[in-house]
């Protein structure tokens, strides 16, 4: 893959968060599949029983996850909402620029996580200041000069978005 990308328009963050969602969604398959190998494995009978060596293990299956599939270009979620992940020059990922990413893309859910657990939140108030901080983070964006997220920033990377142009309708054929 060239370049043909580097001077595409930034999605909107409206289809960014939607892809965002998305993601997570296809992110519970993901967990899915991996905690029950982790509990076969281990032969783990309770949840709470090895939970931080799951915590670990998930981590590092979500890093195998998002490295691989950004360095081909995009998740399945973005395929969906035809976002492409490059790095500033327009090129694809390698894995060592994914990685860096994939940790920069944990100021999603570090600052809140480690909040709740400073202050020792229950699970409602855990919600609400998880979806505060995602909000904030998204918002943020808007200060970005190409209104990007500001991990890819961090990590050197962008998001553009590859929807097919749409024909001009003034210019319809006539008959």
């Amino acid at each position: 893959m060239t370049s043909d990308f580097s001077d595409a328009p930034t999605p909107s963050l409206m289809r960014r968060m939607a892809c965002w969602l998305y993601e997570g969604m296809l992110l519970f398959g993901v967990v899915f599949i991996a905690g029950y190998l982790f509990g076969t494995l281990s032969q783990t009978k309770n949840a709470m029983d090895n939970r931080h060596a799951l915590q670990a293990f998930l981590f590092v299956v979500f890093g195998i996850y998002f490295v691989w599939l950004w360095s081909k270009g995009q998740t399945l979620a973005m395929k969906t909402w035809h976002i492409r992940v490059l790095d500033r020059a327009g090129q694809p990922l390698t894995q060592s620029r994914a990685l860096l990413r994939y940790l920069c893309s944990w100021l999603w859910v570090l600052p809140p996580l480690l909040s709740a657990w400073l202050f020792e939140l229950k699970g409602g108030e855990s919600i609400v200041i998880f979806v505060g901080w995602v909000a904030v983070w998204a918002v943020l964006s808007r200060f970005h000069p190409r209104q990007q997220f500001w991990h890819d920033a961090l990590a050197g990377t962008k998001l553009v978005d590859l929807r097919p142009a749409q024909p001009n309708k003034t210019n319809k054929p006539q008959n």
